[in-house]
């Protein structure tokens, strides 16, 4: 359900051409912005399901995919498929029983993303308009997930089982294996280094932030982020800077990767959530959902470089047309 206010909201806006790059802003009322990154204005909106949470695109830069993750009441059901050219949703995908879709990531021409509820990861097929694929975790509240860039591993953090997934393609092409690394309190944010060694995650519930040797699949450090509640770890493109975004304590701590260590904390607002890297490596952005708007970051100079108004902001990504 969108509410009156985001109706507002979205009528106030004169729809314009889509730019590319375009920055997706996913708004928990209900819609999808489509903002010019140059100018940091909205040019279009696009209703959604019930409490979006996470959006990927397509590689092509022409499809968004929005987990439609529901209410505390309502668990969601459903992806939204929007057209960001035609700004409008072309359907909205019906998961049968998978409830809360999360942590969406787009590969080699397919959508994946957990459904919390059911403990597993699910593949969406676009050109079939078919889930295809399944593959179980056995832990609770499995909520993020990031996928290797050759797609042969996939790593999901699992909040209530303490826990970080790593699943590694086996020799058949169904054959996957799966092995379980505790981890700390309340494991939500997760993000793969950029050389493809490392997993990091973020404690929700112990201020943590466990380092995964992906190799060994061991933990093989744990800093001590001291934060009150990590909801989003990203590296930076060149993978030397690492920001988490502390919901409760409404700040940036931003962690030198080599060093492993505190070298930059800023206010931004309250409930600061979603974390996205422009990939040329030149901003971040931050959606900071109580206070309805989204922080513009400089990564050379590590300070706030303007806001973006979106309404109720989470989840982001990043649109190129090729």
């Amino acid at each position: 359900m969108i509410t009156p206010g985001a109706l507002v909201f979205a009528a106030s806006l004169a729809p314009a051409e889509t730019p590319s790059p375009a920055l997706l802003v996913l708004n928990k009322e209900g819609s999808l912005a489509i903002v010019d990154p140059a100018s940091r204005k909205v040019v279009g909106q696009v209703p959604t399901g019930e409490g979006p949470h996470e959006v990927t695109s397509s590689t092509d830069g022409k499809l968004a995919f929005v987990g439609n993750y529901g209410t505390a009441q309502n668990p969601g059901r459903t992806i939204s498929v929007i057209d960001l050219a035609a700004q409008k949703e072309l359907r909205r995908v019906d998961l049968g029983p998978l409830r809360r879709p999360h942590g969406m990531a787009f590969a080699d021409g397919k959508v994946y993303f957990t459904a919390e509820v059911n403990k597993l990861v699910g593949r969406y097929d676009p050109a079939s308009n078919q889930v295809d694929w399944l593959l179980g975790t056995g832990q609770n509240s499995t909520h993020m997930v990031v996928l290797s860039k050759d797609g042969n591993q996939i790593f999901t953090s699992n909040i209530g089982s303490d826990s970080i997934t790593i699943m590694d393609r086996g020799s058949g092409p169904l054959a996957w294996n799966e092995t379980v690394v505790p981890v700390g309190k309340g494991p939500e944010a997760i993000d793969l280094s950029p050389d493809g060694k490392q997993v990091w995650t973020a404690h929700s519930r112990d201020g943590g932030v466990s380092i995964i040797d992906i190799a060994s699949k061991k933990v093989n450090q744990t800093i001590n982020a001291q934060t009150k509640r990590s909801n989003r770890l990203k590296f930076t493109p060149d993978g030397k800077l690492v920001f988490i975004s502390d919901l409760e304590g409404g700040e940036l701590v931003v962690l030198d990767a080599s060093a492993r260590k505190e070298i930059k904390r800023m206010k931004l607002g309250r409930s600061p959530e979603g974390i996205l890297m422009q990939p040329d490596g030149s901003r971040a952005y931050v959606a900071v959902n109580g206070d309805n708007y989204v922080a513009v970051i400089d990564l050379k100079t590590l300070e706030p470089a303007g806001r973006i108004s979106v309404g109720s902001p989470d989840g982001m990504a990043w649109a190129e047309r090729r």
